[in-house]
């Protein structure tokens, strides 16, 4: 036994992983993937057949689910791919401040105030005209790899 004491530091953070693996070849259109780093919707596959010097590939064309670009990758198919872990959760609108971030309602009553309005010109002016004219709104916030961003808006009726 050894009377030297050791110290590990750890460079990760607690909880679940941003991504997990997943074949390429069961990879699906509209399932998800991690492509260039970013978490994106699966358009379009197409898989080649395998060729004299190995593996079939799949031909990925995705789109940012959260800045709408488009994004393509190759892969063979017997390989893994990073999936990410992608959520939606709906939260009730409170308050929008003057600097573009939203006030939410979370399930367990607490307040979220870390989001800033859509991007997508739609949708802002869904949630910005909706809340002025005292609707209550549920906001739907999409959530992969450390990001966050609204996605959706569902009005459930005016304030009483």
């Amino acid at each position: 036994m050894s009377d030297e004491e050791h110290h590990f530091e750890s460079k990760a953070d607690a909880g679940a992983s941003k991504t997990y693996p997943q074949q390429a070849g069961t990879i699906r259109k509209n399932g998800y993937i991690v492509i260039k780093g970013r978490p994106c919707k699966v358009v379009e596959v197409s898989t080649s057949k395998t060729g004299k010097h190995g593996h079939a590939k799949c031909h990925f064309v995705a789109i940012d689910i959260f800045n709408g670009k488009k994004l393509e990758d190759i892969v063979p198919s017997s390989h893994n791919c990073d999936v990410p872990h992608v959520n939606r959760t709906d939260y009730q609108l409170i308050d929008i401040s003057e600097d573009g971030f939203v006030s939410l309602l979370t399930e367990n009553g607490n307040t979220k105030d870390d989001l800033r309005l859509p991007t997508d010109d739609a949708l802002l002016t869904q949630v910005k005209g909706g809340f002025e004219e005292g609707k209550d709104l549920v906001l739907s916030v999409m959530s992969a790899m450390g990001e966050e961003q609204i996605c959706a808006v569902k009005d459930i009726g005016t304030k009483s």
